[in-house]
């Protein structure tokens, strides 16, 4: 006799399962996601420039080495984003993941200078 799981039967089921898997497990907001994830660190690092140029122009004191730190933290910071995607890519993490790992280095270096230049204009 053969079993019955919600009105297909159980030699298809499995079948089907495997072949709709990949697409039950699609994240349908990943896309918007990762989307404002850039846009808000497009937003920080607009407010570090703007507080940057604001420093320069003698607004306020900015510390000596701000100049130096414009530069030196650029690589840095890609470095640490591109050792981030790796090590998802490795553990096998879908292409949205990859790319999520990737952006929170540079999202969290760019939050930190905002709320450090911020602190400084205070």
């Amino acid at each position: 006799m053969l079993h019955v799981q919600h009105g297909v039967s159980a030699s298809i089921a499995p079948l089907l399962y495997s072949v709709w898997k990949p697409c039950l497990m699609f994240d349908f907001y990943a896309p918007a996601r990762i989307a404002l994830e850039t846009a808000r660190i497009g937003l920080d690092a607009q407010l570090v420039v703007g507080l940057r140029v604001a420093g320069m122009m003698g607004l306020w004191q900015m510390d000596a080495d701000e100049m130096g730190r414009m530069v030196s933290e650029k690589p840095a910071a890609a470095r640490e984003a591109m050792q981030a995607a790796f090590d998802a890519a490795q553990r096998g993490e879908v292409p949205h993941r990859v790319l999520s790992a990737s952006l929170a280095p540079i999202g969290e270096r760019a939050a930190h200078n905002v709320r450090r230049l911020a602190g400084q204009a205070a």
